[in-house]
């Protein structure tokens, strides 16, 4: 049984029960640092380490991207830092308010999910705080969002006295002259860009807002495109990117920070790319009465099965080397639902019972709908996907882990370790797997100075684990404490 817990910095006293599985999520914190910023690195250890601190996790195995795993040290955590990163054999007895004894688990950065759409569902935004904690995930890239309904959201979660991920977002998605997420039949999350003058202001209204990076999306026509590139450039903004469907991925992804679902690179990875293009250039540039929605599934479904049975191995491995210096986000756990559906997993139901009762019954059966689906879902794209990545990674192409929650059934938190093990799959090691949701993600938001290691001066985001995440990447799963913002936040009972 596992109960909620009302931390206090000075004791660890178990309080009224926890919904769901085996965590705990901490109501009462007093965080003294906002989401949005970090503060310099530790000007002098030694003098930090002297303080009390707010928190020591002793005797701990510490596993990370640069160093790998590490037996038996000491964290102390003090405010938002982590201030001393030390063999137990060594240091002295550590001066904390709270102590928690690491012998024999296994401490990790906290996760990031770097592709999410927190007001995508409505009836999930409240909820996904709480639901990505207890999954570990301690920071979420939002990529895709209406700011009248997404800058509440983020003022919600950055307030000093939140209990929620750090969150870094975009804004709407800037589409071309049609938009594919226009209200239609799909979630608004888009906004037109017809010409290069729009293009401009718009990336001047959202760097106003506040964003911490923008993202361009496929029906934005080439010139657009260059204009939002340079317009984010001089404003000083990342850039994600789907690949332009009047571009080609070789042409747009060198120009951008990340590349999102390896969407279209399978249309440059083609003898047969330049009658593709072409033939894409032309519906675009006449739609009609199309909506975006219809428009741009309409090309995947023509040309998706075409580039994949034209694969040339030559014109791939161009691509790939272009793409050498842009992280790709390939959220694999979408990409290949029709070989491994998360309703198959036997805890898929536990997770489940997570989400607010009212979206509950509505998962369930979504799961049910695909599930008797799955017998007839094309597999190309997935198979495709997995070899995609090995290739990428092999030639030293950056990845980061994503999830697209909450589209496709990705449940907040839980579908990123489902992420992990599917990039393990294509050919990361766990420590790669680890990496690509730690390393990769601080590195995209310019943060890699102060956020994914464990490491004296970096923030405190921490996820303590029972078992070797080295040994097997599901080992990510077996979630014993979360520190989040330099306080435990979530815990388990057992």
């Amino acid at each position: 049984m596992h109960r909620l817990n009302t931390i206090d910095p000075n004791t660890s006293n178990v309080a009224v029960p926890l919904w769901g599985r085996g965590l705990i999520i901490a109501l009462s914190l007093a965080v003294s640092l906002t989401l949005s910023g970090c503060q310099a690195p530790i000007a002098d250890a030694a003098l930090a380490r002297a303080q009390t601190a707010d928190l020591a996790i002793t005797n701990v195995t510490l596993v990370d991207a640069a160093d790998g795993a590490r037996s038996n040290y000491n964290v102390l955590i003090l405010d938002d830092k982590i201030i001393s990163v030390e063999p137990s054999s060594t240091a002295t007895a550590p001066a904390a308010r709270q102590t928690i004894d690491g012998s024999g688990k296994y401490l990790i950065p906290g996760l990031w999910d770097m592709h999410v759409h927190i007001t995508y569902e409505p009836e999930l935004t409240n909820a996904m705080p709480e639901l990505f904690l207890s999954w570990g995930i301690t920071s979420v890239r939002d990529t895709g969002g209406l700011l009248p309904a997404l800058l509440p959201e983020v003022q919600k979660w950055r307030a000093a006295n939140a209990v929620a991920p750090r969150i870094f977002f975009s804004g709407p998605l800037l589409d071309g002259g049609t938009v594919v997420y226009n209200g239609d039949a799909v979630p608004e999350i888009g906004t037109a860009n017809p010409t290069p003058d729009s293009a401009r202001a718009n990336i001047a209204r959202l760097q106003a807002a506040g964003v911490d990076f923008v993202k361009t999306y496929e029906l934005v026509e080439p010139d657009v495109f260059k204009a939002l590139v340079s317009a984010a450039r001089e404003a000083n903004l990342p850039i994600a990117s789907h690949v332009p469907l009047m571009m080609t991925a070789r042409e747009a992804g060198p120009l951008v920070d990340s590349m999102e679902h390896l969407r279209n690179i399978e249309l440059d990875c083609s003898a047969d790319t330049a009658t593709l293009l072409a033939d894409r250039r032309q519906k675009i540039l006449n739609p009609g009465a199309t909506p975006g929605i219809t428009l741009r599934g309409g090309i995947h479904a023509d040309q998706r099965p075409q580039a994949l049975a034209s694969f040339d191995v030559e014109e791939c491995s161009a691509v790939i080397a272009a793409l050498r210096n842009t992280i790709q986000v390939p959220t694999l756990r979408l990409n290949t639902s029709a070989l491994y559906q998360p309703f198959d997993r036997s805890d898929w139901r536990d997770a489940i019972a997570r989400l607010p009762l009212d979206s509950q019954s509505r998962w369930l059966t979504q799961s049910e709908t695909w599930a008797k689906r799955r017998p007839s879902l094309p597999t190309a794209n997935g198979e495709f996907s997995l070899e995609l990545v090995g290739k990428l990674h092999a030639a030293g192409v950056p990845i980061g882990a994503g999830t697209d929650t909450p589209i496709g059934s990705a449940l907040p938190g839980y579908s990123l370790h489902t992420e992990l093990e599917r990039l393990v799959e294509a050919g990361l090691s766990e420590l790669d797997a680890l990496q690509a949701a730690t390393v990769q993600p601080a590195r995209f938001v310019r943060k890699d100075s102060t956020m994914g290691l464990i490491v004296e001066g970096y923030i405190a985001d921490l996820v303590l684990l029972e078992r070797n995440p080295l040994e097997d990447i599901r080992n990510t799963r077996s979630i014993n404490t979360v520190i989040s913002k330099g306080r435990s936040v979530w815990q388990s009972s057992e």
